[in-house]
């Protein structure tokens, strides 16, 4: 086992260098820090980004790696590379018949971002490169079955500054696409972005139509917008309105009681329960388990009013936040796949507007949506069958026969070794590792260059960027099993290459 692990350490290792990626990398100037951020001055003031735009869009897709190489490697900034592939896709992909599938292009867009904000500066480019391959493939399917262009705003029709949010609101409360394309171009003019994050927020917590991701939406794009600059949001807007008024051929919601928007409906009555003291109680980690186990079994009205009893016991929000994420990941133990991974990034995803807003009465109502989320991901995986009697409890029980190796490296070798055969096994070596003090740095970084060299799928890119990112926010009682759970839906050391590394290497001529 140990010539195993030095072997793969040697084939795959966890350094830029030993996964293939530093050869080619290094001919690509390096992303710094600063240039995440957004720089007014590198967009704004240059002759705009509307030819980069359409250099991604008429690029042929077994070309585009080649020329947007030679477009860095000319100067061409990170943000303006992130803005431009963005843009593409709102323009050219409708959240339409459902805010997913190809909708993915768009939606994988922060996903890419976060994964090069925390990556070294030599790697920061892979993954939008690989966003932009991604993005020429639903082009394509979008062209061939749809033909569907983000068409220019009836201009006639967009209200001025003063009638534009009672527009907005009234068109999404209604459900009438056209008024709201028109009333958000003009809001988008008028009102700021913290305003406009508070709306959008709302509506996009607001039913649980394509498995969270419409929240998933509104979190990403305004993230994006935070570094490619706020001059681009109105066409982001745009899409983010249309994906938002989406009810995937359901009768107009605005007029039947339709079991999507149930919990909704629901918590908006529940909020008031919640005391004005919400927020001062303490972590409690008996509270998080406890809860954790009602999640288990609960519907999504007994899920709010059990967190709405947690908070009545003087226990901080933090722990009931903790309780979703490990409740998420314990569905993911049961059923790794599309139900139980979008359980997670949909948690990410009311976290972040839980923690940006700043309206109370939105983050307690985001707080019970993210607990009356929980059984319906949990009743979709029951439809599709085959849900896993694994538990958390399990998993810790079954952890503690773990034994430490030697070297931290090889451990962790073993670990993603183990994903790609026996993801529970991996899952309960991996939580013995770190309760016998093996440090998660490794793991995250192996788990995130796995993504880099052997993901295919936006999901990928999706699911890692999240979960490493929530591993951040838990409790540190919660941390462990948290990561260990989350193996899942890793990518494994013996999985097979995605051959985007080559296709690089190729386009770039390394060692010609």
């Amino acid at each position: 086992m140990k010539s195993l692990r030095r072997n793969f350490l040697k084939q795959v290792g966890y350094t830029a260098g030993a996964l293939g990626l530093g050869s080619w990398l290094g001919a690509l100037p390096a992303v710094s820090a600063r240039q995440l951020r957004f720089n007014p001055e590198r967009v704004r003031f240059q002759s705009g980004i509307e030819p980069m735009v359409r250099l991604i869009e008429t690029t042929p897709r077994q070309e585009l790696i080649e020329v947007m190489a030679k477009r860095i490697q000319a100067g061409a900034s990170y943000q303006e590379v992130l803005a431009a592939l963005l843009l593409a896709g709102v323009r050219n992909v409708q959240p339409r018949p459902a805010v997913g599938f190809k909708f993915h292009s768009v939606l994988v867009v922060n996903s890419a971002h976060l994964a090069s904000q925390a990556s070294p500066g030599s790697e920061r480019w892979l993954p939008i490169l690989w966003a932009l391959d991604y993005f020429k493939s639903t082009q394509l399917e979008e062209e061939q079955t749809s033909g569907w262009k983000m068409a220019a705003v009836d201009e006639a029709n967009v209200p001025n500054a003063i009638n534009a949010r009672k527009a907005f609101v009234h068109a999404m409360d209604n459900w009438d696409p056209e008024a709201a394309d028109c009333a958000i171009a003009g809001l988008v003019r008028a009102a700021g972005k913290n305003e406009l994050f508070e709306l959008f927020c709302r509506y996009g917590a607001r039913d649980y139509r394509s498995i969270g991701h419409k929240a998933i939406y509104v979190a990403n794009s305004f993230r994006t917008l935070e570094c490619i600059g706020w001059h681009h949001a109105e066409p982001v807007l745009r899409s983010l309105t249309f994906a938002l008024q989406n009810h995937e051929g359901e009768p107009n919601p605005s007029k039947n009681d339709l079991p999507a928007d149930q919990a909704w409906r629901d918590n908006q009555k529940l909020v008031d329960g919640i005391s004005d003291a919400w927020q001062v109680g303490k972590p409690d980690m008996n509270a998080t388990y406890d809860l954790v186990t009602t999640l288990r079994q609960a519907d999504s009205n007994e899920a709010a009013r059990s967190s709405i009893d947690v908070l009545g016991n003087s226990v901080s929000p933090r722990s009931i936040w903790d309780a979703v994420f490990l409740s998420a990941g314990e569905l993911l133990m049961q059923q790794p796949g599309i139900i139980g991974l979008h359980g997670l990034t949909t948690a990410n995803a009311l976290h972040y507007a839980y923690q940006t807003s700043g309206d109370q009465q939105t983050r307690k109502l985001l707080l019970l949506q993210a607990c009356s989320f929980l059984p319906m991901f949990r009743q979709s995986a029951r439809g599709r069958g085959g849900l896993k009697e694994i538990t958390l409890p399990k998993l810790i029980e079954d952890s503690a026969g773990y034994s430490k190796t030697d070297s931290q490296a090889e451990a962790v070798a073993e670990i993603f070794q183990q994903v790609s055969a026996d993801r529970y096994r991996a899952a309960s070596s991996l939580l013995g590792y770190l309760e016998t003090g093996g440090g998660p740095k490794d793991v995250i970084d192996t788990a995130r260059r796995l993504v880099f060299a052997k993901g295919r799928d936006a999901h990928d890119y999706k699911f890692s960027s999240a979960v490493l990112e929530d591993f951040e926010h838990l409790s540190v009682e919660c941390k462990k099993p948290f990561l260990a759970m989350s193996v899942f839906n890793l990518k494994g050391a013996l999985d097979s290459d995605n051959r985007l590394v080559e296709r690089v290497q190729s386009a770039l001529k390394i060692g010609s």
